[in-house]
């Protein structure tokens, strides 16, 4: 199973929704950076389910278990391993739906059952669960602070639910402020109001035992120009491989994204100009900070779509794997009508992590 990624920075998550525990090692951390245990727990709370009808009612205390790695408050530079005891699981509910041979509709039992010849954990998803991201949001903690001891600070916030959409960050002069107001929100959304109707729009799903997806925007600002290479190796790769390894995400745009399809190249083109400080900038950034692979300096913006959550309690056609019969399906078990909320600071951590494995190759790192 290829859950193992590996660069600059290499890490691997290992664990099952239900099973007693889900971590992540992670090798080649630089040495010595000082990490506040108190601000990662912080981050990782973002990710916690909400206090309201707009999350699943599963509850986890998500306090990481450092096993390596980490000596008086700063990284060792030996593997970093991270454990996170499971507490709250409920796997009845699965064998309720007789998930060992009926396939959920929209989740990976079926081709998880073909690749791994039927040994697969099915319940709460196994492996392919968003459980999986706790380990990722730690990991992304930790890259967060590292950053943001050079300056470099990356936000995100709920961009779009079911067709209702909040205002953008600036692409061009997003700032810290910017980024940190939405940070300390209960529903992330630069917009309250607009966030007011997404909650309703999120509760009217599960009324009817549907769900919604939607769109999370991420900034990262003071990314120094001249980061990342070309071809297989840019920026834009990097993100990409770990923002699609978070479980729903369906799309990922940069900068304009394929609305820069629809524009002339003189439209699309962001020209440059040197400021009274003698930097480089430009006066749009529709390539979202990115050209060639490598960072030009301006904010990187990427907006990552999320399909709605697979787990929905209205009956499905599906079929039994054992037998092949067409059957019905009706999903038992707490399950969030939406993730996006609580994808924010994951799509946070991706970002965070991409980042500081391309910051290791960069000359002034330290």
């Amino acid at each position: 199973m290829a859950s193992t990624w590996s660069d600059n920075i290499s890490f691997s998550v290992f664990g099952e929704s239900h099973g007693p525990a889900i971590g992540i090692v992670m090798d080649n951390m630089p040495p010595g950076e000082s990490i506040d245990m108190d601000k990662v727990m912080q981050f990782m709370a973002r990710r916690a389910p909400k206090k309201d009808a707009t999350s699943t009612q599963r509850r986890e205390k998500d306090l990481p278990q450092i096993l390596s790695g980490f000596l008086n408050g700063k990284t060792t530079g030996t593997p970093l391993c991270v454990l996170i005891q499971n507490t709250d699981q409920h796997s009845a509910d699965y064998m309720k739906s007789k998930l060992d041979t009926l396939v959920r509709p929209g989740h990976a039992d079926y081709t998880g059952a073909l690749r791994y010849r039927g040994f697969n954990d099915v319940r709460g998803g196994g492996h392919f669960s968003g459980r999986l991201t706790a380990p990722i949001c730690f990991a992304g903690a930790v890259a967060s602070q590292i950053l943001e001891k050079r300056g470099i600070y990356i936000g995100a916030h709920i961009a779009e639910i079911h067709k209702v959409k909040d205002d953008s960050f600036d692409s061009v002069a997003c700032t810290r402020e910017d980024i940190l107001a939405v940070r300390e929100k209960q529903f992330p959304v630069i917009n309250d109001e607009k966030g007011k109707r997404m909650k309703r729009e999120i509760e009217k799903a599960r009324g009817f035992m549907d769900s919604v997806g939607g769109v999370v925007e991420c900034v990262a600002i003071n990314v120094p120009a001249g980061i990342g290479s070309p071809m297989f190796d840019g920026l834009e790769n990097t993100i990409a491989q770990l923002v699609f390894g978070i479980p729903a995400v369906k799309g990922l745009e940069f900068g304009a994204g394929f609305n820069s399809a629809k524009l002339l190249g003189s439209e699309n083109n962001d020209e440059f100009y040197v400021d009274e400080r003698g930097h480089v900038l430009t006066h749009s950034n529709f390539a979202g900070g990115i050209l060639g692979g490598i960072s030009n300096g301006m904010p990187i913006t990427i907006r990552a779509a999320f399909k709605p959550t697979p787990s929905i309690g209205r009956e499905q056609s599906t079929i039994d794997m054992r037998d092949l019969k067409n059957e019905k399906i009706e999903v038992q078990g707490r399950h969030d009508p939406c993730v996006v909320p609580r994808a924010v600071p994951v799509v946070e951590a991706a970002m965070a992590i991409a980042l500081l494995n391309h910051m290791l190759d960069y000359p002034n790192f330290r």
